[in-house]
This record gives structure tokens, sequence and C-alpha cells, in this order.
């Protein structure tokens, strides 16, 4: 009771979030599972066979820095060019129909269990040995604010767990809005988001998983890990869900 005699209302509000969460976690125990994409039965799985099948995979022979198709899996000519300051790149499928549904459908439609999914078949492609900590590629706060959650988050608390590392995700900081980069031409890109993101922490000899959903130009990886190289990671690898390749 407030002091007017009336029940603070801000005080039921989170009783009533807790409530509406403990409904759909009910919900999703009693209703049988069916597929994200097409919603037939998926037999406890995210995707039923068939739609798992069609997901379109990147081909085995492509570049270990960026992951774009290479003739027999050496590095691209784009990176002998200009190295860039991420080691190594592993992602799930080509972005494309229909691993483009999962995505909108975790950042837009906040289905989480695509980031537990995607953690678990990314954890069977990494070494935990290989890694000191994860780190979420961060998105700034208004965005944040936008949005209600960072999808790189989720799935790197998905894959600490199956990988058992720590999720570092207060120091890397997006410290300026910047446009998005699907409306800017690749050449704009690099230069979109040179200066967007800032390190408060001491990475001296680790070897950093920096995670996000869909990997494009590059550009905003790359960033990332420019700055905690700057701040001494001896290595960075990137993780995502998806490689987006030009046409």
């Amino acid at each position: 009771m407030n002091y007017y005699g009336h029940t603070d209302r801000m005080s039921i509000l989170p009783q009533r979030e807790a409530l509406k969460r403990l409904g759909r976690q009910f919900l999703d125990a009693m209703l049988p599972a069916t597929c994200l994409l097409c919603g037939a039965d998926a037999g406890g799985d995210l995707l039923c066979p068939p739609c798992g099948a069609d997901l379109p995979e990147l081909p085995a022979a492509r570049c270990p820095q960026c992951a774009v198709p290479s003739l027999h899996g050496e590095t691209c000519g784009a990176c002998l060019r200009e190295a860039p300051h991420f080691d190594r790149t592993e992602a799930l499928f080509h972005y494309d129909f229909p691993a483009d549904r999962l995505i909108h459908a975790l950042k837009y439609g906040h289905q989480l269990a695509v980031a537990t999914w995607s953690a678990k078949r990314l954890a069977e492609r990494l070494d935990s040995m290989a890694f000191d900590m994860l780190t979420p590629l961060p998105l700034h706060p208004e965005r944040l604010r936008e949005r209600g959650f960072n999808q790189s988050t989720e799935i790197a608390r998905a894959l600490g767990k199956q990988l058992k590392l720590p999720v570092e995700r207060r120091h890397l900081r997006r410290v300026r809005a910047t446009p998005p980069q699907a409306e800017l031409p690749h050449k704009e890109r690099h230069r979109n988001v040179r200066g967007a993101f800032e390190c408060r922490a001491d990475f001296t000899g680790r070897h950093l998983l920096l995670i996000d959903d869909v990997m494009t130009s590059g550009a905003t990886v790359n960033e990332c890990a420019r700055i905690l190289k700057r701040h001494g990671a001896a290595t960075v690898t990137v993780a995502v869900v998806a490689r987006a390749l030009k046409r």
C-alpha cells in the first residue's frame, strides 16, 4: 500500500510480468513442439527434419578468416589484400532463405529458442579449450531500449553454457549510434562503424570468441576486433549464425 492507501502499481508490474513468463513456460510445456518455419511436428526440436535439411549450408571450401567461399579453402583475396583484425570466422549457414527467417524470428519476433538452438550447433564446431571467454557484439543503448534485448547476448549466453566458458558483456560497449549497416553501400560500412565501440578492460593474452547473429561485410565485427586487440587480445574468433555472401 502507498501513502494514500492504494496498492503501488509499480510493485504489481514485476509480479504480472513474472506470471506472464510462468504462463508462457506452462503453455510451452503443454503444447506439442512445432517447427518454427512450417508449423509441422518438430519432434521436440526447433525445426522439422525437412526444414532443417533446407537450411543453406556454406561450402566446405571457404576462407578461414572471413568464411567466404574460396577454391580450396585458402585465405581469400580480400583478406590477403587487407587482413581483418579478427583471426577466424565460424558460421553455421549462408544468410539466405530459410536461414534468414530464423534470424528474423530471433531478432524481431523474440523467439529466444533460436538462440539456444544456434548455440548448440555452434558449440559442435568450436573447441572450448581454444578460448578464454565469449563476448557478444554490443548494441547501442538506444537500440537496446527499442528492441528490448540483444540477440547476440542471448546467443552468447547459451553458447557459454554449452562451452562452459564465461561471457563478458560489460567491457565492450557501443558508444556511438550509427545507421544500420544494411542501409549503406559496402564501401561506406567500415567508415560508418569507425570509433563506434570502446573497451574498458585489459584482455592481454586472452583468446576471445566474438558472437553475433549475422556477418555481412564484416565491418562491424572487424571494428570490434580492432578495439579488442588494442586492449591486448591475443586472438579474436568470430562466431555467427549466418554469413551473408555476395550474389
